[in-house]
């Protein structure tokens, strides 16, 4: 990677631990405002089916603010991959929340829009969910 692409790959790992870090204390405001709001789509092991909008994922957001919180989260293995004007950011994270103990691989599809880079997609899927006791998630809402 030359210094340009190096920039670009520490650019986009901040921007994603930025919405981490609002993330776990109880603020959306992060996804909020990575996510795009022109083109989005997102899967979560919460949600049956791929939620296709930003309006879609805005009521999601509205219904965990200020609910959901840890201490601590761990970012492990983050890779970029790019190309001229996407980057797809892959990493797992692990916290214990207040309603989940979170282990996730997470993929978050990054386009530039303008002078910004968004998120046009997110994938949060469990790792390993058969391991998973689900009988001691608490209900967001």
């Amino acid at each position: 990677m030359n210094s340009e692409q190096t920039q670009l790959v520490e650019h986009i790992i901040s921007l994603e631990k930025q919405a981490l870090d609002k993330w776990f204390k109880g603020d959306t405001s992060g996804y909020r405002e990575l996510w795009s709001k022109q083109n989005f789509s997102y899967f979560d092991i919460v949600h049956p089916e791929r939620i296709d909008s930003y309006d879609n994922i805005s009521a999601f957001l509205d219904s965990i603010e200020g609910k959901l919180f840890a201490d601590s989260y761990e970012f492990k293995m983050p890779r970029v991959q790019l190309s001229q004007d996407m980057a797809i950011l892959t990493y797992q994270i692990f916290a214990k929340t207040n309603l989940i103990d979170m282990r996730y691989n997470c993929i978050e599809v990054f386009q530039k829009e303008g002078d910004e880079w968004k998120v046009v997609h997110s994938t949060w899927s469990a790792i390993r969910p058969m391991d998973w006791d689900f009988s001691t998630m608490k209900a967001a809402i």
